[in-house]
C-alpha cells in the first residue's frame, strides 16, 4: 500500500482552507486524484458520499467522507476499482494546523492495492510523488494565497507490508535438495621407480698352484 505525503504552507486561515477542502466539488479544480464530482445539495460532513470519477476511468464511483474534524482533519475514501490486474482503493487525507501567517497542510495519499497491482506499487508511488507538489501549488492558487510553498517534498515512499501477509523468512535449501558438492579430484600417487638389484661381483675361484714340470726320463 503506497503512502505518500507532502507538506505545504498556505497563506490563508485554517477555516478558509478547511471549508474549501471539505467541499468535494472543489477537488477537480486542483487535485489530480479526482476527475469530476457530481453536483450535490448535501452539505459536507462525516459519512457524506459523492459521485465522482477517478482519472482514466469511465464509470462513476463513490467518494465518501470517512473522517471529519472541523479545522483539523479530513479524509475521503474512494470505491474499490477493479481491472485485469487487481484492484485499488484510494484514500485522501488532509491534516491542518494553524501557523502565524497561514496554515500548514499535510496531504497524504494512500492506495491499497491487491492482486498483481501490488507489483506496480513503486510505479504508483512514483506518479504521486510527481503530481502532489503540483497539486498543492494549484490549491494555493485557487485559494488566492499570497504565500504558498512546499515545505517538504515527498522524497521517501513508504510501502508498508500488510499484516495478513507477513514477511517471508529467508528461504534455505533443505539438505535433501541441496546440490551435491563437486567431487574432489583424486590424486593418484606417482609410481615409484622399481628398485633394481645391485649387481654383486662374482667370487673369484681360489688360485691352484701350478704343477711342476717333470723332467723327461732318460732311456735305460
Amino acid at each position: 500500500m503506497p503512502e505518500i505525503s507532502v507538506d505545504v504552507h498556505i497563506g490563508r486561515s485554517v477555516t478558509e482552507v478547511y471549508d474549501f477542502l471539505s467541499d468535494a466539488r472543489n477537488l477537480p479544480l486542483w487535485f489530480s486524484g479526482v476527475d469530476t464530482v457530481a453536483e450535490s445539495a448535501e452539505p459536507a460532513g462525516p459519512g457524506v458520499a459523492h459521485v465522482y470519477r477517478f482519472p482514466g476511468r469511465h464509470r462513476d464511483q463513490v467518494l465518501q467522507c470517512v473522517a471529519y474534524v472541523p479545522g483539523e482533519h479530513l479524509v475521503f475514501r474512494g470505491d474499490r476499482m477493479w481491472n485485469a490486474l487487481g484492484a485499488q482503493t484510494p484514500m485522501y487525507s488532509f491534516t491542518l494546523s494553524p501557523r502565524p501567517r497561514g496554515t500548514l497542510l499535510r496531504l497524504t495519499v494512500q492506495c491499497r492495492l491487491t492482486g498483481a497491482l501490488t507489483l506496480l506499487a513503486p510505479v504508483v508511488a512514483m506518479a504521486w510523488r510527481r503530481d502532489l507538489p503540483r497539486d498543492v501549488r494549484r490549491l494555493g492558487e485557487r485559494l488566492g494565497a499570497p504565500h504558498c510553498h512546499v515545505i517538504s517534498a515527498p522524497r521517501r515512499v513508504r510501502l508498508p507490508i500488510s499484516a495478513a501477509a507477513p514477511a517471508a523468512a529467508p528461504t534455505t535449501v533443505p539438505p535433501a535438495f541441496a546440490p551435491p558438492a563437486p567431487p574432489r579430484p583424486q590424486l593418484r600417487p606417482e609410481p615409484r621407480p622399481e628398485a633394481r638389484p645391485v649387481p654383486r661381483p662374482e667370487p673369484r675361484p681360489a688360485s691352484v698352484p701350478a704343477a711342476k714340470e717333470r723332467a723327461p726320463r732318460s732311456a735305460a
